[in-house]
């Protein structure tokens, strides 16, 4: 059977409709916006969890309406929790590169995609070389109005700000 690692915001509450969704062996670790630092103790701690239950997937997931996004983007109330700071100035800075655009759904959606674009990459850079067999590192968002996950944007079409001379 497929087995598949989730890491997932608590606070979207995700495991049971993951687990009714897809027909895999799911296996999940939480952190407050997906918030979590590759630093090397949690890529071994990772690695550990790969090997024992054999994984071939891993999959960031945040909801459209995730609590801890919508507080970055507004009052930050939440500013002073441990590992939360970068998220928030992550996504404060992504904010003002995304304010041309009126709709606020597509808003949202690129700068979950953009957030999570970005946890992929450093989480397969942690991995690198570690596995004979390649583990599949991928993002979704979940939107709970359509009951759907969809694919994060490609890392392209994410918006980083260039200097031209």
């Amino acid at each position: 059977m497929h087995k598949c690692l989730h890491l997932i915001c608590p606070t979207d509450c995700l495991e049971s409709i993951i687990n009714n969704r897809f027909e895999c062996e799911n296996y999940f670790y939480t952190s407050l916006g997906n918030s979590i630092m590759f630093d090397a103790n949690t890529i071994c701690k990772i690695k550990k969890v790969i090997r024992k239950h054999d994984i071939r997937e891993i999959t960031f997931v945040l909801s459209n309406n995730n609590s801890i996004l919508f507080d970055s983007l507004e009052n930050q109330n939440f500013s002073n929790i441990r590992g939360l700071k970068k998220f928030y100035k992550a996504i404060s800075k992504q904010k003002t590169y995304l304010a041309i655009l009126q709709d606020i759904d597509k808003k949202q959606f690129m700068l979950l995609s953009y957030y999570l674009n970005k946890k992929v990459n450093a989480l397969k850079l942690g991995l690198k070389d570690s596995f004979i067999k390649p583990i599949k590192v991928i993002g979704k968002i979940y939107n709970k109005q359509d009951n759907s996950f969809n694919h994060i944007y490609s890392d392209l079409i994410c918006i980083k700000k260039h200097n031209l001379n």
